[in-house]
């Protein structure tokens, strides 16, 4: 099976979306890559792509987790897991497959019904 899709249904991928669901163990070790690096880092520690995490764990990743300007705490996840028109899922990574995702947004369109659909 490839890490990046799976034959389960898309509600068994839980991706974090606020602060509180954010492993904190993921934090720390965030934390420490950057004060480890003296905060020279090229990437954000949570931009990291790693092929070989599975797609639970890069739908868990977090990229931003954080407050923004306005005092907001966001949180970006670094990969979106997406339902390919096939039925399978796939990671995309939200910097290197920005391209890829848009796609997708373009292609999934919404019945009366509120069922997806695919052109």
């Amino acid at each position: 099976m490839s890490n990046n899709s799976a034959s389960r249904p898309p509600e068994d991928v839980i991706q974090p979306m606020v602060p509180e669901e954010v492993d904190q163990e993921q934090k720390r070790e965030q934390r420490a890559d950057l004060e480890r690096s003296g905060k020279r880092l090229t990437v954000n520690p949570g931009d990291r792509i790693d092929d070989s995490k599975t797609l639970e764990e890069k739908a868990k990743q977090v990229a931003v987790d954080a407050p923004d300007i306005t005092g907001d705490h966001i949180v970006v996840p670094t990969y979106f897991v997406v339902d390919m028109p096939d039925g399978s899922q796939k990671a995309l990574h939200h910097v290197k497959d920005a391209e890829a995702i848009s796609d997708v947004i373009r292609q999934a369109r919404v019945d009366e019904n509120g069922n997806r659909i695919w052109r």
